[in-house]
């Protein structure tokens, strides 16, 4: 009797923890569904749907980045062209295309019209300058110089520079006073530097322009050509000075104050294309977006002179006719 009721008690205890493992395994298959404290359901079973689902949700991402691409220069790398016989299209006005070794003449249009050069006409004032030499010797800045608009590096009447750092800043950003303090401090004014400028253009070949200022600011009378700008960079190019500065991505000016300023280039090309080596932005509104660019290869070396054209289609057009120039 003993036996049979610690076999039945026995019994009972098993059945209480069956019953005991099944209620536990029923607790946790309902987590499954229940929301978290964070808020989050953990569903084991939809766990690829939703991969599935983000993965869907990235190729369409991608999908709405390839419809809409961020613009670019064309071309963005520094690839041979599809087609080197076939001259790339242009927007440009006024386009020349010349090996900067020989001189030879690689691509032109409408290269001899007359057109405001704009800041471009700043490489003449520059090698101006450098030819004179002397580039040591201290500046003095007087008040005439900055009566200069828009773009001004804001030196001031009484500081003292140094001749190779307001060159530096002229080829790199562009400022129209220390281009006007140069063109003062080498010639004793501005109109006696434009005559220093149209003599040295002339003993280029750029016959067929008129300087009356050093920064290209529009001036009734003042005029240039693609086909004499590109005697003028060729010039430029083969001067030293002038080459180890138009190349510099940027520059730290230092103020007579102490202050210091990090200067970028207005050169877009040079900062997106590895075989860009310079050389100088030009814009106003009668001459529109001008830029002459240069380039180089092993064996290669290509000045695009591109005049009259628009806010985004002159880093293209001017990226273009590098590569085609280079790998012709």
């Amino acid at each position: 009797m003993k036996r049979q009721l610690r076999w039945i008690i026995f019994m009972l205890c098993a059945s209480l923890c069956v019953c005991q493992a099944q209620s536990t395994a029923s607790t946790d298959d309902e987590t499954d569904t229940v929301v978290r404290p964070t808020g989050i359901h953990k569903r084991k079973h939809t766990t690829q749907s939703a991969k599935r689902s983000r993965a869907h949700k990235r190729a369409a991402d991608s999908s709405d980045e390839e419809k809409t691409p961020e613009p670019a220069l064309t071309p963005a790398i520094p690839t041979q062209p599809s087609d080197p016989n076939r001259v790339p299209n242009t927007r440009a006005n006024s386009v020349m295309v010349v090996d900067a070794r020989t001189g030879q003449i690689l691509y032109e249009k409408n290269a001899d019209q007359s057109r405001p050069a704009a800041s471009t006409q700043k490489l003449l004032t520059a090698l101006v300058v450098a030819e004179t030499g002397y580039l040591d010797r201290q500046v003095t800045v007087q008040p005439i110089d900055t009566l200069a608009e828009p773009v001004k590096l804001n030196i001031r009447p009484g500081e003292t520079y140094q001749r190779i750092d307001l060159l530096r800043a002229l080829l790199v950003k562009s400022p129209n006073d220390v281009a006007r303090c140069l063109a003062r401090d080498n010639a004793g004014g501005v109109d006696a530097f434009a005559e220093k400028m149209n003599a040295k253009a002339q003993q280029l070949g750029a016959v067929h322009s008129h300087f009356l200022n050093p920064n290209g600011l529009p001036i009734p009378g003042q005029y240039s050509t693609a086909r004499d700008l590109a005697m003028i960079a060729r010039a430029a190019y083969a001067n030293p000075t002038i080459r180890s500065i138009v190349c510099l991505p940027q520059l730290v000016f230092r103020y007579a104050t102490g202050r210091t300023r990090e200067l970028e280039n207005t050169n877009k090309v040079l900062k997106r294309l590895p075989y860009c080596n310079g050389m100088k932005t030009g814009y106003t509104e009668a001459a529109g977006h001008c830029l002459i660019a240069s380039g180089s290869r092993p064996g290669r070396d290509i000045i695009v002179v591109v005049l009259g054209d628009t806010k985004s289609g002159v880093w293209a057009d001017a990226a273009s006719l590098l590569s085609w120039g280079l790998w012709l």
